[in-house]
């Protein structure tokens, strides 16, 4: 598979990294995988992406969101919309924490789909980074890397709702 037929592209500001989000998105079917170091205002908060996460959210039995969020007080002080939208879906929609130093130091930020996409961005606070539509051989270590930081993290209990 070429680049061209693997959709690779280059990420360079605001906008067309929100384009690459709602598309990587639209095209993930049951399963996602974001490792967010911050979670801006911005960021998976739209009515178009939230529209996406619910409808994988809510895609069948094998539904699954897994989240890394480096700081979800801050992220539930904000009252970001994901987080409301985790409180409502949580069968679905996983969020953890990383505990570990070499973790929580993993500045980068990465969206992968179930379909072979991915976005990185090596710094999370800067809107630059790269992108496949479906390229698997790429996504490849960047699950394994998920999964490993995901068995070593622990569960955000703060963003659980509280039933009084």
């Amino acid at each position: 598979m070429n680049a061209d037929d693997a959709g690779l592209q280059a990420i360079d500001g605001p906008a067309a990294l929100a384009a690459a989000r709602l598309q990587l998105l639209g095209a993930a079917r049951h399963r996602l995988a974001l490792h967010l170091p911050l979670l801006g205002r911005d960021d998976y908060g739209n009515e178009a992406e939230l529209a996406e996460l619910k409808r994988i959210a809510t895609s069948g039995r094998r539904a699954e969101i897994r989240i890394l969020l480096h700081d979800p007080a801050a992220a539930l002080r904000d009252g970001h919309r994901l987080i409301a939208l985790f409180q409502r879906l949580s069968s679905s929609i996983a969020i953890r924490t990383p505990v570990e130093d070499v973790d929580r130091q993993n500045a980068s930020a990465w969206l992968l789909n179930d379909s072979g996409g991915y976005l990185v961005l090596p710094d999370a606070s800067r809107p630059q980074g790269r992108m496949a539509l479906a390229d698997r051989a790429a996504q490849a270590p960047l699950q394994q890397q998920f999964d490993e930081i995901w068995e070593r993290s622990v569960r955000a209990s703060e963003l659980q709702k509280l039933d009084l």
